[in-house]
This record gives structure tokens, C-alpha cells and sequence, in this order.
């Protein structure tokens, strides 16, 4: 209270002046106050607190507001001003007659009480107007024809609706675009426009659509595409003598001063051939697609008339450097453990003159942990490398002849490989080795698919020597069969995603992502024609290592619905199921199990200490609780459920605009069958309702337009691993010493974090 009262101290202003601390609009329907608002002139409408106290803070002096050498940061008071009252007043009755109410009337009332001011706008919105009759001119029979196709299958003005002038301002761009689309290269939004006759009885308008020819002509122009001239400059000089130049099929030229691009593969993405009716979508297409291509920073496209039909394209594109260098960096720390990844990301954007991107990456990463002895490198409790290296080339490379699909989106062929290296003090390696080839393409705009149809995966895990008697002597089995092996794995992947380019919109959508994976299945029919060796497991193997073979299925179903202006409240569901079987029917290799928790899952745990449903760790020995961190709590089944409202806060805060969230994850992992070392992580029917763990908090979005910065704060509700009433923990959050005390007497290295702080960039869904 005491902060807020500060922010909106008076003291600093003159006698003779007002502080707006509140604007209110009253009669207005909800769904067109937030719109209404904004005709309220910036000048007056109130303050952020804290901006204004930043403010107050900067520019006081001497119990006055400073009158030179002004600090611009916070925000100015907002002081009452009646001609800036006047002016909202009008321009909020001007925006409700462009919303049909033509008899509507604004008053606006202040009362001012101890230099503080509440403006209060009073609206009588009154009845609204609506269509009755909807009558065209359209001069050009071959675009009243486009029209009146176009207006059965776009229905945004018909007799009955409520009169709205923006929805006038949509139709006329719609109709704009509809010209250019069918060859009018000449049309222009001018000659489109409407007559609004509202001199009827009740309230009702007539309204008349008028499209004019060109100026003594009967109809409209269509122009059709001549020839094709692409012109790859250089930075430093378009002009150097002796260029590559080739002409390609259906009149296109290609000159290139920068010696590095082939012609084909520029010329399969441009839509706009000789012979081809003008069409402004096919320009656009041409523009999307050269971008896409990730080698060019500038495209411009002109055209010029070669006769009174007839247009010459000119493509001029500036390529991108070709090899660019990141160097990224983080540190992290957490429950007495701290680290960084360090990371260099190697990018050639024109491997072969066809626009191929090599990505080469190299990450390097370390965790200390304080409680471990000794020194700084005898406190490393892992470390990870991974090298990794990925071709993408912008088509699909198939042994048989396909059409041009880049109609919906840019084809891509991707070859990956990567491989890891990572140590964990006392107790595990791993070497993880895995190739991939993948085709993605559009089915349409919003329906894309991805292929693995060749994904070799290869791993050497080795417990150490201690560790491992020691699991042994424990009865942990389970845990050496998983992790000290070598595995083979021979397999396919398909993806599909739905709506993804809606991710970014304000929009009412389903999103939908289904991933399938598939492992061993082709080795496993081989092996029925051919004696494969087998291992003393009983295995097959494959060079002396068994492969695998295991389903796996995932989705994420996701339902955004928008309230206006920037809220929007987002519901997701989250299943999968993996399935071992066949040559290792007993269990899922470690790297192919589901896991809880995370800055992107249920966000009040950390990754990897959540489940398998009601386990707790406090069945593992002490000295086993430490080394089995993070490789104990692993599943066969997902279900996880998210709520999130998203809103708002302020348009500018240090450059960006600032955003919340208020969120509650629901969810957890489970095994499939009880292995005898996760006591209560079963999936049962009967009982996996109470296993749901629960969490809840709110976050801030820092948006910058190209990325946001996130930060999340959660707080654990309801955990699973404990029984009965004492699985609802935020009954302890504010008298929790006690609690946190026995847990980590009974789970002892672990600590109880009731609050778990994510930091990210990108949307956590």
C-alpha cells in the first residue's frame, strides 16, 4: 500500500494541476470496451504505478517536477486535460457509429477530489443498424463472376447483419486481392467502394457495392508473364564483370554475380512462369519460398509492363554471408548444484550452390554438485559432450521423379548425425551414436508430415565397476540390465503436425502433433529368415549387440481460445505410450523412456523427479539415492494435462512488451509392468487418479518480437509420492521447516523444494 501510494503522489505537481488516476467506461457492451479504450487519448489515460514512480523517483527536485535535463525513463504523469477529455469522448462516439450505432452519444463526467482525478466516459449506445438489402455494380463481367464465386464461400457481408464498417475495410481487401489474383495487375483498392443509405424506416441500411472499370475502358486488363530475369548481387558490387549466366526453360534468365548459386534450384521456387496469368499469390508464394531458403537477406521482386498485356519479372536477391559462427552459453544452479554448457554452432548456408545448410554443432556441459569433496574437479558430478552435424537441402531427394510440392511450404531433406559423450562421477557413461535421414513436406498450409525412414541409433552404456556390485548386491538388477549394456537399434519415425503456423496468432484453433516410432520390426523379419546369434539373455544380436525393438506413440493436442485484444487461455493434452517387445520385451532402454517434470511439462518439479506414479525415493538406500539420480525416475506411460490464461501487462517494459500467465500442470509418468524397484510406479486403472501430481503458478513473458524470454515460477500442489491427505503439500508451503526436515532425513541427499523457478526462451506450448 504504501508503494502504490507513493506511485500516485500528487506532491511533485503544481496547484494547478490534476492527476488522472482512473478513466472508466460505462454502458458499453464487453466486447467493445477493450477496443473503445483505445480512442482515449494516451495523455490522459492513468499511469502504471511503477512507471510512474520510476518516474517521480528520477525527475523530483526539490518537491517539484525538474523543468531541464529531463530523465526519460518511467513514464510522465498523466494530467487532466479537458480539451484531451473532449476529443476521446468524440473519437469513442465516431468508433461506435463505425460499429452501427449511428445514434449513439458519449458524455464524459470528471470528478476531482485531493488533485487526483476519475474521468468517467457515460455511453447510450442505443439500437444498431443492419443490412437489409445488399446490392452490387461491378462493371466487368469476368470479375463479377470472380465476386459472386468469392462471396459464397467468404460470407462476411450479407442482409442481416449488424452494419460495421471494418467488415467493409475487410471485404474491400479481400476484393483488392481477388483482382490481382485473376491478372489485374493494374487494380487498385480505389475502385472498389460502397453507398451506405440509411434513410429508412427502423434501423436498417441499404448497402451497395460498387467496383469502376479503368477509366474509358469496359472491363479490366489481364496481364500475362513474358519473361523471367534473376539477378544474384554481392554485397560490395552487383556489377563485376564476368558473371555466371544461364537461361532456363519458359523464359527465365539467371545471371549471378556471386559465382556460388546453381540456377535450379532458385528457379524451382519461383512461381511466376512465362505464359502464366499474373497472380499476386504466386508473388507472394515467390517471396515466402526464396526466404525460406535461408540464403538470401534481401528480395525484391518488380515487374514491367513489354507490352499493353504482357509483364517482365525482375527477381534481384542479396545473399546472406555464407558461413556465419554462434558461440551460446548458460549457467545453471539448483538445490546446491551448479554448472554451464557452453556451445558453438558452425553454419554454411550455401554447401553445394543450391542453398544446402551444414550445420556443425559442439556443446560442452558440467555440473558441480557443493557436497561432494575435495576440489573443484573432484566436485564434477557429470559432464556431457555432444557433436553433432545436419544437412538440410530445400528438396525432397527421392530415387524417382516427383513434382515441385513447395506450393505449401518449403520440402526439405534433412541427413543428421550426433554423438554424445557423458560421464556421471562414479556411477555411469554413456556413448550415444545415432544417424538419420528425413523427408518433411507440406500436405497443405497448415498439415505437415515428417518421414524417418532410416533412423540408426547406436549406444554403449557402462556402469562403474563399484557401483555396479553395488546395484547387484542391493537387488537392483533392473537398473544394470538398462544401463550396462550396448544396444543396436534399425528404425522409423513419422510425425504429423496440424496448425503449427497458427502458433503465433490470436486466434480460436486446435493444434494437434502425433508422433509414431518404430524400432526392430525389419530385423526382426530378417531374423526369421536368417540365424542371427544371440546373446546369454537369449537376445539377437546384430555385430555381436542386440538390437532393439519397441513402439513408441505420442501426442499433443492443444486448444487455444482467444478473448480479445492479447488473452488468450490455452488447454493441452499430453499422452504416450512406449512399448517394448519382441527382442527386448523386458524393458525400454533408458533413452527411450518418458520422463516428469521440466520448464515445458509440469513445471513445479524438475526434469526427471517426477514419478513413476506414487514412488519415493526413500525405499533406495542411502548410498544409492545419490547415483541414481535423475536415472530411477523414468517411465513406459505419459499423461500429462495443462491450463494456461496468457494476458498482457504492459506495452513497453525495457523495450519489450511484458506478459503474464497464470497456469496449473497436471499429470505424471508410469511404468507399464511393476519391475520390483519402483514400488507404487505401476500404471493401475484402479489407482492412477490419485497418482496425478499437481502444480499451479504464474510467469512472466519478456516479448521481443523475434523471440521471448520466459520465466515461470511454480508451485508444487499435490505430489504423488506421498499417501493419502499429506500428497496435497501446499498445505505445508507456509509452515514447512518441520516437513522439510523429515524429508530430507528419510530421502537424504534429496531436498524438498516446494517452488521451482524455469527460465526459457520460446513458449512453454
Amino acid at each position: 500500500m504504501l508503494f502504490v501510494t507513493s506511485c500516485r503522489s500528487v506532491k511533485l505537481l503544481e496547484d494547478d494541476q490534476v492527476l488522472v488516476t482512473k478513466v472508466k467506461l460505462d454502458g458499453i457492451e464487453p466486447r467493445f470496451e477493450e477496443a473503445a479504450s483505445e480512442y482515449i487519448q494516451k495523455e490522459i489515460r492513468p499511469n502504471s504505478p511503477i512507471n510512474l514512480f520510476i518516474y517521480n523517483f528520477a525527475n523530483g527536485q526539490d518537491g517539484h517536477y525538474r523543468t531541464s535535463d529531463i530523465r526519460n525513463v518511467g513514464e510522465a504523469p498523466s494530467i487532466l486535460d479537458s480539451s484531451l477529455v473532449e476529443i476521446s469522448r468524440s473519437q469513442i462516439e465516431r468508433f461506435l457509429f463505425t460499429k452501427g450505432y449511428f445514434n449513439a452519444t458519449v458524455d464524459d463526467s470528471i470528478a476531482i477530489k485531493k488533485q487526483k482525478a476519475h474521468v468517467v466516459f457515460q455511453v447510450d449506445q442505443g439500437d444498431p443498424f443492419y443490412i437489409e438489402n445488399l446490392t452490387t455494380q461491378i462493371e466487368d463481367q469476368r470479375l463479377d463472376s470472380f465476386y459472386h464465386r468469392f462471396r459464397d464461400t467468404v460470407k462476411l457481408l450479407s442482409p442481416g447483419m449488424r452494419y460495421d464498417s471494418d467488415s467493409l475495410v475487410i471485404v474491400r481487401e479481400h476484393l483488392y486481392n481477388l483482382g490481382r489474383r485473376i491478372g489485374y495487375y493494374d487494380f487498385v483498392r480505389q475502385y472498389i467502394r460502397f453507398e451506405v443509405d440509411s434513410n429508412k424506416a427502423g434501423n436498417f441500411v441499404d448497402l451497395k457495392l460498387i467496383i469502376d472499370n479503368p477509366e474509358n475502358k469496359t472491363e479490366h486488363t489481364v496481364y500475362r508473364i513474358d519473361s523471367s530475369f534473376v539477378e544474384i548481387t554481392t554485397s560490395a558490387d552487383s556489377t563485376i564483370a564476368d558473371p555466371a549466366v544461364d537461361t532456363l526453360r519458359r523464359g527465365m534468365h539467371y545471371t549471378d554475380h556471386s559465382k556460388k548459386f546453381r540456377p535450379q534450384p532458385i528457379g524451382r521456387y519461383i512461381f511466376l512462369k512465362k505464359g502464366n496469368i499474373y497472380n499476386i499469390d504466386s508473388e507472394n508464394l515467390t517471396y515466402d519460398r526464396l526466404y525460406e531458403l535461408n540464403a538470401f537477406k534481401s528480395i525484391k521482386v518488380n515487374f514491367e509492363k513489354s507490352d499493353s498485356t504482357r509483364l517482365n519479372a525482375f527477381y534481384e536477391l542479396v545473399p546472406l554471408k555464407r558461413m556465419a559462427n554462434r558461440i551460446e552459453g548458460e549457467y545453471t544452479f539448483n538445490s546446491g548444484r551448479s554448472g554451464f554448457n557452453i556451445g558453438n554452432t558452425y553454419t554454411n548456408r550455401n554447401l553445394f550452390g543450391g542453398a544446402e545448410q551444414l550445420e556443425l554443432k559442439a556443446q560442452f556441459g558440467v555440473l558441480f554438485d557443493s557436497e561432494l569433496d575435495g576440489h573443484l574437479l573432484d566436485r564434477v558430478f557429470n559432464r556431457d559432450l555432444q557433436l553433432g552435424a545436419t544437412l538440410t537441402v530445400p528438396r525432397l531427394l527421392v530415387p524417382f521423379s516427383i513434382p515441385v510440392i513447395g506450393r505449401n511450404g518449403m520440402p526439405r531433406t534433412i541427413f543428421s548425425s550426433n554423438w554424445q559423450i557423458f560421464d556421471q562421477k562414479d556411477t555411469y557413461s554413456n556413448r550415444y551414436f545415432i544417424n538419420s535421414i528425413s523427408y518433411a513436406w507440406n500436405e497443405t498450409k497448415y498439415k505437415l508430415h515428417q518421414v524417418t525412414p532410416i533412423l540408426l541409433e547406436y549406444r554403449v552404456g557402462r556402469l562403474a565397476p563399484d557401483f555396479k556390485e553395488q546395484l547387484d548386491r542391493e537387488g537392483y538388477r533392473l537398473y544394470i540390465e538398462t544401463n550396462d549394456r550396448a544396444y543396436f537399434g534399425l528404425g522409423s519415425q513419422y510425425a504429423y503436425t496440424y496448425n503449427s503456423v497458427r502458433l503465433n496468432t490470436l486466434e480460436d484453433f486446435i493444434y494437434f502433433r502425433g508422433t509414431l516410432d518404430l524400432s526392430g520390426n525389419s530385423l526382426s523379419l530378417l531374423g526369421s529368415l536368417v540365424n542371427f546369434d544371440k546373446n546369454e539373455s537369449g537376445e539377437k544380436t546384430l555385430f555381436g549387440v542386440p538390437f532393439l525393438q519397441y513402439t513408441k506413440v505420442e501426442t499433443d493436442f492443444r486448444y487455444y481460445k482467444h478473448f480479445g485484444g492479447e488473452k488468450q487461455l490455452v488447454f493441452r493434452l499430453n499422452p504416450g505410450i512406449a512399448v517394448p517387445y519382441g527382442n527386448n520385451q523386458d524393458f525400454l532402454i533408458f533413452e527411450k523412456n518418458f520422463y516428469g517434470g521440466g520448464m515445458n511439462g509440469i513445471r513445479a518439479w524438475q526434469a526427471r523427479t517426477l514419478g513413476p506414479g506414487g514412488y519415493n525415493r526413500s525405499v533406495l538406500p542411502d548410498s544409492l539415492r545419490l547415483n541414481l539420480r535423475n536415472l530411477d525416475q523414468l517411465g513406459e506411460i505419459k499423461l500429462e494435462a495443462n491450463i494456461e490464461y496468457r494476458f498482457k501487462i504492459l506495452n513497453n517494459f525495457w523495450g519489450a512488451k511484458l506478459k503474464g500467465a497464470t497456469f496449473i500442470d497436471a499429470g505424471n509418468i508410469w511404468r507399464l509392468r511393476d519391475n520390483g524397484v519402483n514400488p507404487e510406479g505401476q500404471f493401475k486403472w484402479n489407482s492412477f487418479v490419485d497418482q496425478i501430481a499437481i502444480g499451479g503458478g504464474f510467469g512472466f513473458r519478456f516479448d521481443l518480437d523475434y523471440f521471448v524470454f520466459r520465466l515461470d515460477v511454480a508451485a508444487k500442489i499435490r505430489d504423488p509420492q506421498f499417501v493419502g491427505s499429506d500428497r496435497w503439500v501446499i498445505n505445508k508451503l507456509f509452515d514447512n521447516k518441520d516437513f522439510r526436515d523429515r524429508y530430507y532425513e528419510t530421502n537424504f541427499p534429496d531436498k524438498y523444494n516446494f517452488i521451482q523457478y524455469n527460465f526459457g526462451i520460446g513458449m512453454p506450448f
